[in-house]
């Protein structure tokens, strides 16, 4: 395939299969917490607007991703981070966290989308029953005996 041709279809594939980052699910939510949430605005102030290309990675085979991109207000400027992964489908953030250019202190926001969602990664439960397999599970063998060919072993 000659290069013009090559890099044409490339392009087209980039175009088709992949959406922006900045329109990832992730991405979208993270942008609607900073939006409204009063420790971001303490940082950057009050409205919030967003770059519009983020960068980062989203693997849905995988189902995990990593995006950041900039967020800005009167008072300043910071790099959103946000991390997550699919389950069931769905996009849920496991890390949200607003860093402050000039290196203020990070602001740490995964707990402030949890309360305000009532989203929260599943929890280890102890005393939680354990629901039963869908498949028969057969029981462990009773005895077992390996047997070895006499002498010492690659001899």
């Amino acid at each position: 395939m000659c290069r013009p041709v090559r890099t044409a279809f490339l392009a087209l594939l980039i175009a088709a299969g992949c959406g922006s980052l900045a329109d990832h699910p992730l991405a979208v939510t993270a942008r609607e917490e900073v939006a409204r949430n009063e420790r971001a605005f303490a940082v950057l102030g009050k409205p919030v607007s967003f770059a519009s290309r983020a960068t980062g990675r989203s693997n849905d085979t995988d189902g995990i991703a990593a995006l950041e991109f900039e967020a800005r207000g009167p008072a300043g400027t910071g790099l959103v981070v946000v991390e997550g992964k699919k389950v069931g489908g769905e996009w849920g953030v496991t890390h949200l966290e607003l860093r402050p250019s000039g290196g203020g202190e990070r602001v740490s926001l995964t707990s402030d989308l949890e309360a305000r969602t009532g989203t929260d990664t599943p929890k280890f439960d102890p005393a939680a029953t354990q629901r039963p397999s869908a498949a028969p599970v057969a029981p462990p063998p009773g005895d077992v005996e390996i047997a070895l060919p006499p002498g010492a072993p690659g001899g």
